[in-house]
């Protein structure tokens, strides 16, 4: 089962933060949450520290 991750990410093309769900994966040693804007459907990230 992966882990997933609920909070707040910045959405780059939206310029505003929004509450979003994602999946955490592992990426360079960091752990990562990766989602995608409910406005724009843009792609999010948001790390979340060392692995």
């Amino acid at each position: 089962m992966a882990e997933t991750y609920k909070g707040e990410f910045y959405c780059v093309k939206c310029k505003e933060k929004r509450e979003a769900e994602g999946e955490v994966v592992v990426a360079n040693g960091r752990k990562m949450a990766k989602g995608v804007c409910p406005v724009c459907g843009t792609k999010l990230n948001r790390i979340l520290g060392k692995a």
